[in-house]
């Protein structure tokens, strides 16, 4: 790898608001608030909006849509001519 050209890899605290979860891994993305972690050593944080422990598809509150109903609403409206 060429010297300088590359944005540091650091650890990173990814806090899920929505899930009151947060998670430390590694990363390039760049934040200016920092939060203690259970280490005792104080990582950048990034709030996101969803992840894996707030997605419905992870957490089995997805909702199911009523495509029969859609159906059935547009055969209602145009019919089958």
């Amino acid at each position: 790898m060429k010297p300088g050209i590359h944005p540091a890899y650091r650890p990173v605290v990814f806090r899920d608001r929505a899930g009151d979860v947060a998670f430390l891994t590694r990363s390039t993305i760049a934040s200016t608030k920092t939060v203690e972690w259970e280490d005792g050593n104080a990582y950048p944080v990034v709030d996101v909006e969803i992840s894996s422990a707030s997605h419905p598809f992870y957490t089995g509150n997805a909702r199911v849509m009523d495509t029969a109903g859609r159906v059935e609403r547009f055969e209602r409206r145009y019919g089958r001519r």
